[in-house]
């Protein structure tokens, strides 16, 4: 190893890089504060430094605009539900599709109660299009992970190319989460069974009603 690369080593910026990190979060959490408070419409890079007791300057040098601080929470948010897709099934306990289903859309409604962020962002009516643009590259990722996941427990038949069918169930869904939070603030409960009968009305125009079963969770999907 020569002595140019051992020195290049040795001055690893690595501090910094968590220090970004670490500043990152903390102004990301301050607007967390800022929309369960006011909404997104309200918000303003210099409420949020105010929020996180830094310097506005110090916003702008991560995020140039409102639009990227709310781009990059979203994209936190939907963090979130993928991670609700990763969490174990119990394989056993499937009777046929619409349980898995109904796993799923349980665990992304807890999500939505646990975070006014993802309220904000996904189903209230904001305006700003680069939000909703990201969350629209983020829903075509989450409904592919979907879409793996029930090729995990079940056979499914041949579905279309042209369309990415679990996608759409759960932008279906949400629209209908989205009305209730449009009305009410919130997700109700009746309006949360409605949303999950959309999503699996949608599903059931290409899913019959009995899947085939893996004998266990395919590794292959």
């Amino acid at each position: 190893m020569t002595k140019s690369v051992e020195k290049a080593r040795s001055v690893a910026p690595r501090k910094p890089r968590a220090s970004s990190q670490a500043r990152i979060t903390s102004i990301l959490q301050a607007v967390r504060a800022e929309l369960a408070q006011q909404g997104a419409g309200a918000l303003s890079i210099y409420g949020v430094a105010e929020r996180a007791g830094i310097p506005p300057s110090s916003v702008y040098h991560f995020f140039p605009s409102v639009p990227a601080l709310l781009e990059a929470l979203t994209a936190e948010v939907h963090a979130a539900f993928r991670a609700c897709l990763q969490e174990p099934v119990e394989h056993a306990a499937l009777r046929d599709w619409r349980d898995l289903s109904r796993i799923v859309e349980t665990r992304m409604l807890r999500t939505y109660a646990s975070d006014p962020a993802a309220l904000q962002l996904i189903l209230a009516q904001h305006g700003l299009t680069e939000v909703t643009q990201a969350d629209r590259r983020h829903d075509i990722e989450l409904g592919r992970q979907l879409h793996q996941l029930f090729a995990r427990h079940f056979q499914l038949p041949p579905l279309p190319t042209d369309v990415e069918i679990f996608t759409l169930a759960l932008e279906l869904g949400d629209r209908v989460y989205a009305s209730s939070v449009q009305e009410y603030g919130h997700i109700t409960a009746r309006m949360a069974e409605e949303g999950m009968r959309v999503f699996d009305a949608y599903l059931a125009l290409y899913l019959p009603p009995y899947l085939p079963k893996h004998a266990g969770p395919s590794a292959q999907a």
